[in-house]
């Protein structure tokens, strides 16, 4: 029987064939490569082929669908990252180890309503760092809130009394809370985003020493040339040309140097700071819609 193949070639021509080429394969690169410490921002650069859907989990309970996600550990230890790229009905799996390390120094992330903040806190201003921490690991920080904003000047929390307080309730500090004695360090001066201890004023406070919870996070203004002359002088001081420099370019409070103990600095979310600073007040500084806190250590 004589069988018509030009007539089965002209059918398969209009077929589109999807063999094992056509298969999603995963696979992606973590940016940086170098050796991962614990709040860094980590980028997945995805180089999967044939997928039309991603799905990640980054070992640590976190997970997104997104393409080229970033993601932030806050935790020292060993991680398993998996990428599923899908399509159709069809999907493969990529599998890589990471270690992260701890910081070589004290940081803390600090979360907010409003966005996510990570100080770092000075080694050279030991008893405010070790007393934070302290704090910090006990949960005291907790559900208080920041409750004096001034924009242009500082955002201020920490004060137990603003737990579940009302928006009528006006936070006044009382005093009696333990104190710490001042860490005045030159290093350490009042350039935006620095964090530092609040305390009650000279009157009562002569030796200047430090409230043993509450601080402040500098969100400051422009600062000119006669400013930082003034300071010098009313101080008895001396900024150096790198100080004076990122003032200039940054921003700060120069009139609480050597007046109020800096022990930290924002290194992530000066954004979150910004956006803090922006919330509207009453008359006596406190922001109309409560922004909250909670505090933990990354170790």
């Amino acid at each position: 029987m004589k069988q018509n193949f030009s007539g089965l070639l002209i059918l398969l021509s209009g077929i589109t064939f999807f063999g094992s080429c056509s298969k999603p394969i995963a696979h992606f690169i973590i940016e940086p490569e170098e050796e991962v410490i614990a709040s860094s921002v980590l980028k997945f650069k995805n180089t999967s082929k044939n997928a039309e859907k991603y799905s990640w989990e980054f070992g640590d309970g976190t997970i997104s669908e997104s393409p080229d996600p970033e993601h932030q550990y806050f935790h020292s230890g060993h991680y398993e990252i998996r990428l599923i790229a899908s399509k159709g009905g069809q999907s493969s799996v990529h599998r890589q180890q990471i270690t992260v390390h701890a910081p070589k120094t004290c940081h803390v992330l600090i979360k907010t309503n409003l966005g996510d903040m990570i100080v770092e806190l000075f080694d050279n201003t030991p008893l405010h760092r070790d007393n934070f921490i302290h704090l910090v690991e006990q949960g005291f920080y907790n559900d208080l809130l920041f409750h004096r904003v001034v924009e242009g000047f500082v955002i201020q929390g920490g004060d137990p009394s603003s737990r579940n307080a009302p928006l009528t309730k006006k936070i006044i500090t009382n005093g009696n809370e333990h104190k710490i004695e001042a860490e005045f360090n030159p290093e350490n001066i009042h350039l935006k985003g620095a964090l530092a201890a609040a305390r009650m004023g000279d009157q009562v406070n002569p030796e200047k020493k430090s409230s043993g919870h509450q601080f402040y996070l500098v969100h400051g203004s422009k600062v000119l040339p006669e400013t930082l002359d003034h300071a010098e002088h009313s101080k008895n001081f001396r900024y150096s040309s790198a100080q004076k420099n990122t003032y200039f370019s940054f921003g700060g409070s120069p009139q609480l140097d050597m007046e109020y103990t800096v022990f930290g600095r924002i290194i992530h979310g000066l954004d979150v700071l910004d956006a803090i600073a922006r919330t509207k007040t009453n008359a006596e500084d406190r922001p109309l819609e409560n922004v909250w806190m909670k505090l933990s250590v990354i170790n």
